[in-house]
């Protein structure tokens, strides 16, 4: 366990990584600003649909976001530079969190990995070496890190490749609908519309996907196999980022391979300046089963939470329970409408609010198909008519399609949402039973 855990190795890989990861997290705060993200998901709404029991997470009120995001980006800055490095990795960290947890309408699995990303290279000592930390205090230089450094981004990867490609393994990923619904949304895409609707590019996508995420992480790991699988990491992340347009997290999916490869390699293509770790020392930290606790506590946390939809009653493509932090990437597709009847529980007299008179174009998107929203919005409509002093009970009326299947009534229109509570880890029974 020492030697495979302390070791100590050569640290060019985490050096160039960080340098990499600040830069992405820079881009990616600032592209916020520039691209309109913030005005469209945080400051245009009238309010956000937080993650539920973050209410007090709220958008800064004004112009406060984009401030907000540019002092993010100030942030992933040092980060690169490695100035004040672990401190400006914390406030960062602290401050995606933040925007992670006040709204869900531009909820994105890549989002949470760099949470967990974040929170990795915490712990890591990414500022030894060509950083102003480095130069401003020479006594923590270094040119070597231990082993763990390079494996827990390793681990934290295979997590999310595998449990990705598993999640593939159903009727409809396997029968390629996926892939064509998936593109069908693409087919106004200037050259490459038309080649992204033929049916053996469905046929292709469908099972490079499976192949891809069960068997990268193995590929690049072994060797004799190591720049074939980097050469295909190459092709796959771009062709994502072309088609999904998914930001920086394709570039930072490349910039994980760094880790893959012999720590001399990078030394040599990126940093020839550095010096070369030759000893082959290991050095066992003071609090070593602290460490080793930690860790494997932090792993089965990352095995576990993908797995808790297995103990919601249910099928979690019908009923979205157990969906998210869950690496079901680009696995479905939803859609449908919804209505809400308020019922003044004194006079009895109906209303009906449509939530298109009330939310932004973000968020009807996912009104009508996600549970956990239909209830919050439920929950704020009562506070409303609370406000009128009306007590009033709320119910949703509309339907679901799953994979462009047939419309089907997803919430029970009988149910009053105000009078139930929302549990994280147990099945609501006012999702209706999936019809399919």
């Amino acid at each position: 366990m020492n030697t495979l855990l302390f070791k100590r190795i050569d640290n060019a890989p985490l050096i160039v990584f960080r340098i990499v990861f600040g830069l992405l997290i820079f881009l990616e705060s600032v592209g916020a600003i520039f691209t309109g993200w913030i005005k469209v998901t945080l400051i245009k709404p009238e309010f956000t649909f937080n993650f539920i029991g973050f209410d007090w997470l709220q958008p800064l009120p004004g112009n406060g976001m984009y401030f907000y995001f540019a002092l993010m980006g100030l942030f992933g800055f040092f980060v690169m530079i490695g100035y004040k490095y672990r401190w400006s990795l914390a406030a960062f960290t602290l401050m995606w969190t933040a925007v992670y947890l006040m709204q869900k309408a531009s909820y994105n699995n890549h989002y949470y990995l760099l949470i967990l990303l974040c929170l990795l290279m915490l712990v890591q000592p990414a500022n030894r070496y060509l950083s102003v930390d480095a130069r401003q205090n020479p006594a923590i230089r270094d040119i070597s890190m231990p082993r763990w450094s390079a494996l827990i981004i390793i681990l934290q990867l295979w997590i999310v490749y595998t449990f990705a490609a598993i999640a593939k393994l159903y009727p409809d990923w396997l029968n390629y609908s996926v892939a064509e619904n998936l593109m069908l949304g693409r087919k106004d895409y200037p050259v490459v519309g038309e080649l992204l609707q033929q049916h053996w590019l469905h046929v292709f996508i469908s099972w490079a996907g499976i192949l891809f995420d069960g068997l990268i992480v193995p590929l690049l790991l072994w060797k004799p196999t190591r720049k074939l699988a980097f050469l295909a990491s190459i092709v796959f992340h771009l062709f994502n980022s072309a088609v999904f347009q998914i930001g920086i997290f394709p570039y930072m999916s490349l910039a994980f391979t760094l880790f893959f490869f012999a720590p001399e390699t990078i030394r040599r293509i990126f940093l020839k300046r550095k010096p070369q770790y030759t000893e082959a020392e290991i050095r066992v930290p003071e609090h070593r089963n602290l460490i080793v606790v930690a860790g494997m506590i932090y792993f089965l946390i990352q095995i576990g939470l993908p797995l808790r939809h297995h103990a919601i009653a249910g099928d979690v493509l019908w009923t979205e329970e157990g969906h998210r932090m869950s690496w079901r990437m680009m696995l479905r597709s939803r859609g449908g409408y919804i209505r809400f009847k308020v019922v003044d529980k004194k006079t009895g007299a109906e209303e009906i609010v449509f939530p298109k008179d009330r939310l932004s174009v973000k968020q009807r998107r996912i009104i009508s198909t996600k549970p956990d929203v239909i209830w919050q919005f439920a929950q704020r409509l009562k506070k409303e008519y609370a406000q009128e002093g009306k007590d009033v009970a709320v119910y949703a009326v509309g339907k679901v399609r799953v994979n462009r299947r047939s419309l089907q009534t997803f919430i029970d229109p009988k149910v009053d949402l105000t009078s139930v509570k929302w549990d994280h880890f147990r099945h609501s029974s006012w999702i209706l039973p999936n019809p399919y």
